[in-house]
């Protein structure tokens, strides 16, 4: 089982390239996409999921081009768009009924696998609301579930967290956690927690480009030495953060607790921390500090 991208990109009138030049191979496990909103996320996934074409590059399924032949990997494929459209007269099952018949699954075999996935993704006791008079969070889980419905070998996951709260979240992470060892999963999301503890490897793209690939350990390891925290006046806090990435700002007793991103240390008082995903992410993602060695808070 095998996706291949290759130098692929997606430009629109004006120019606009939303996806430049991206090439990323893929296996079974979990790939969490981070990029920030605007970096051509949906788009890659729009064209993974055959809803678009590429202007240029190919995308291999199994070793089959899917703009010349999508039939492979359409059968085979469950996509839950950032922007799920659900009809509002319709209950939960008969949504799940509706587009499992489109999918071919029909009779006992589709009532079961719906119930087995209103129980996953905790909307048993909901099969029989409404859509329309449902929360969000609710309406995601229904989500959730279609794009599960043929049992997918390539699952395609843009922002699927948006509108759950913690508890569904962390749900949904083990969810996609165990779905990961038997098929492609890509979780395309800005929020570096979604995938710090579900995805086995992560792809970053900034620009429309592929900035990173590797697992979180070889993440990790490109932060070792750039982390640092200190604590400082909250007056200070702006003149830090002209010269510096900050991670966050904590107040305590003592004034303000800053994590700096950069390659030396802000300040004298500064110390070293083990780096963290979104401390990482940071580092490849924000402009690059001014390389200043001197310190700018006292």
């Amino acid at each position: 089982m095998e996706l291949q991208i290759t130098d692929l990109t997606k430009e629109y009138r004006g120019g606009k390239r939303a996806v430049d030049s991206f090439s990323l191979t893929l296996r079974p496990g979990v790939l969490g996409l981070l990029g920030s909103n605007g970096a051509g996320k949906s788009s890659l996934m729009r064209i993974l999921a055959t809803v678009t074409k590429p202007t240029s590059g190919q995308v291999f399924w199994n070793g089959t081009d899917i703009a010349e032949n999508p039939g492979p990997l359409r059968r085979t494929i469950g996509y839950l768009p950032q922007d799920f459209g659900v009809y509002p007269q319709l209950t939960a099952r008969e949504f799940l009924s509706y587009l499992a018949s489109a999918k071919g699954l029909q009779g006992r075999s589709a009532n079961a696998r719906i119930t087995e996935l209103l129980d996953l993704v905790n909307l048993s006791g909901a099969a029989k609301q409404r859509l329309g008079s449902m929360s969000g969070g609710m309406r995601q889980r229904v989500g959730i579930a279609q794009a599960l419905l043929n049992d997918p070998q390539l699952l395609i996951v843009d922002e699927p967290t948006v509108g759950l709260d913690p508890e569904e979240r962390m749900r949904f992470s083990n969810l996609l956690t165990g779905l990961g060892s038997e098929r492609i999963v890509i979780l395309s999301t800005h929020i570096v927690s979604d995938v710090a503890a579900t995805a086995d490897r992560i792809a970053i793209m900034g620009k429309g480009r592929l900035i990173h690939h590797g697992t979180p350990e070889e993440l990790l390891r490109l932060a070792e030495g750039s982390i640092w925290e200190l604590t400082v006046a909250s007056d200070q806090i702006p003149a830090l953060r002209s010269r510096f990435v900050l991670g966050g700002t904590t107040r305590t007793p003592q004034g303000v607790r800053a994590r700096v991103i950069s390659p030396h240390a802000p300040a004298q008082h500064a110390e070293p921390v083990p780096p963290r995903l979104d401390d990482a992410y940071l580092l490849l993602t924000s402009a690059p500090a001014p390389a200043v060695p001197q310190a700018v808070v006292r």
